[in-house]
């Protein structure tokens, strides 16, 4: 098989929809996903991602990512979502996704790659200590949704 590792144009993001809705109903929050192609297309300027795609053109894997600093080591990326449909596993897609993520922080002098793994992803905690990744079990999320940001009164 094989598959294209590229960056995403907007008329992926019909696809890539779907992906964060198959990602969100596989972390078990179909229902959270607020996001739009709309919205994308509106927030183009800060959406990047990669998209992995077979001969026959079809999408089948995304790594959405971000730049951020981090006051201890400076310009790192955050990845905040890598998915591969599940039918495409065990291809080492998801294996491919992360090496262009590590090109792009290697490209752009970033001294760090994020992301988060809910603790019952047994499989990803896997993958991702077996590619060398330090798992933290001392960090919390802190969320505001946009209702909780409006809300806010210390």
């Amino acid at each position: 098989m094989i598959i294209t590792i590229r960056k995403a144009t907007e008329s992926d993001f019909p696809e890539v929809l779907l992906l964060i809705k198959e990602l969100a109903s596989y972390e078990r929050e179909p229902d959270k996903v607020t996001n739009s192609v709309d919205l994308m297309k509106e927030e183009k300027d800060h959406f990047r991602c990669f998209v992995a795609e077979t001969e026959n053109h079809e999408i089948v894997g995304m790594a959405i990512y971000f730049f951020a600093y981090y006051t201890w080591v400076g310009k790192s990326l955050y990845l905040e979502d890598i998915y591969v449909k599940e039918q495409y596993r065990r291809y080492k897609i998801g294996t491919k996704l992360l090496r262009k993520i590590f090109e792009i922080a290697l490209n752009e002098n970033c001294k760090r790659v994020r992301w988060q793994v809910l603790d019952w992803n047994a499989s990803a905690i896997e993958f991702y200590r077996k590619g060398g990744a330090e798992i933290s079990n001392n960090w919390l999320n802190c969320t505001y949704d946009r209702d909780g940001i409006l809300k806010f009164n210390l």
